[in-house]
């Protein structure tokens, strides 16, 4: 099993930024991919980010040029930065890990960012 523990999320005005941080209790050197995924209230799960282990990054259309995916090996850590924050970027954001060898796909328990004046 795999834990992964999103924290960042917050409340923040239109225009700004939040870094959003995923830490995993296993090695994410050689994973196949992570992920962001947001929810917003009476929406479908969307993937807004992802990276595998060579670092190969897609966004979601909406989020191109304002969110950059990142990842610290050394801490098994994947990062969300989210620049020019909308009121339509607010939603629950979940974390995800596809790692090789296993037949789990692994999900954070959420984290709120709520953009808002």
């Amino acid at each position: 099993q795999v834990q992964l523990v999103e924290s960042g999320g917050g409340l923040v005005q239109p225009g700004g930024s939040l870094r959003l941080s995923c830490a995993a209790s296993r090695s994410i050197a050689s994973i196949n991919s992570m992920a962001w995924y947001r929810q917003a209230p009476g929406k479908q799960r969307e993937m807004v980010a992802t990276i595998t282990s060579s670092s190969s990054t897609k966004y979601l259309d909406s989020v191109k040029g304002r969110f950059t995916i990142s990842t610290d090996n050394a801490k098994n850590t994947v990062y969300l930065q989210m620049n020019s924050l909308r009121p339509e970027d607010t939603a629950v954001y979940y974390c995800y890990a596809d790692f090789p060898y296993d037949a789990y796909d692994y999900w954070g328990r959420g984290t709120q960012v709520t953009v808002s004046s």
